[in-house]
């Protein structure tokens, strides 16, 4: 059975991250935050949604906190002038009310804690600032990954246990919710942000399920030669192409936000 890594930040950029830089844009258009603020990227992985931040929000400052090195270390070489440290999302290594805004993405079904992260999220928020995520819709949304575990575990049913549709009900909308409010933010909504994912051919598909970052690609490189090919055909026959070979999906995360208590400080404050 396959072990989940999430060490290689190229890797991961041609499995998810590329589909998550589309997410993020969706995401931070409907936070609308205004210039000047303070944000922190908890769970930034290879730092898809801090450079984001940089590129549309211009905030005063980013930081950038993920518990992989490896991840960090892609980060900091591509991402600048954000600053990244490793920590813990349920233990996160700032002061109390030091930050604006605090967003994660594609990140929180992974702590092993998640109320306890959006405790933190809280913990370190400044008055009436933001705290919102976004997570893959692993159960029905994220198409590729859907296709993928369907075919997986009709080969081998003992694959249904790895797959994250299954793993992970907080990516859904009122467990999302209930984070939010049981954490003590208000005004909380959710959302779906949907995204096109379009591969050129089968290859541009299967290639990054060979990198070994995830769920999935561990999966694949933990088996035999011959069930990794057997898992490739089925699926090649499985995914819907286009008379020009490409195959156009599609990607739904779900977006949760909510503020902290209190007014908003001036800007710059």
């Amino acid at each position: 059975m396959g072990h989940e890594v999430w060490a290689d930040g190229a890797a991961y950029e041609a499995y998810v991250g590329r589909w998550s830089r589309a997410v993020a844009a969706e995401f931070l258009r409907w936070l609308d935050v205004p210039p000047g603020r303070r944000w922190l990227d908890v769970g930034c992985g290879t730092g898809a949604l801090t450079a984001m931040v940089l590129a549309g929000a211009a905030p005063a400052h980013v930081a950038g906190v993920d518990r992989s090195e490896g991840f960090v270390r892609h980060a900091r070489a591509g991402t600048a002038p954000a600053s990244f440290q490793v920590g813990d999302a349920r233990a996160l290594p700032l002061p109390d009310g030091s930050v604006d805004v605090v967003v994660s993405g594609l990140a929180l079904n992974f702590v092993p804690d998640p109320a306890r992260a959006v405790a933190e999220f809280a913990r370190v928020l400044r008055p009436a600032g933001v705290a919102a995520a976004y997570v893959w819709d692993y159960a029905g949304g994220m198409a590729m990954m859907r296709h993928f575990w369907d075919v997986a575990a009709e080969l081998d049913p003992a694959a249904a246990a790895l797959d994250e549709g299954r793993r992970f009900p907080v990516c859904a909308p009122e467990p999302l919710r209930t984070l939010w409010v049981d954490a003590g933010l208000r005004t909380v909504s959710v959302r779906a942000v949907e995204v096109p994912t379009v591969f050129a051919d089968f290859a541009d598909f299967w290639t990054p399920f060979l990198g070994g970052q995830g769920a999935a690609p561990g999966y694949v490189r933990s088996l035999a030669e011959p069930d990794r090919a057997a898992l490739r055909d089925r699926l090649a026959d499985r995914v819907p192409a286009e008379p020009d070979g490409s195959i156009r999906l599609t990607a739904r995360a779900w977006a949760v936000r909510g503020t902290a208590a209190g007014s908003a400080p001036a800007q710059g404050s």
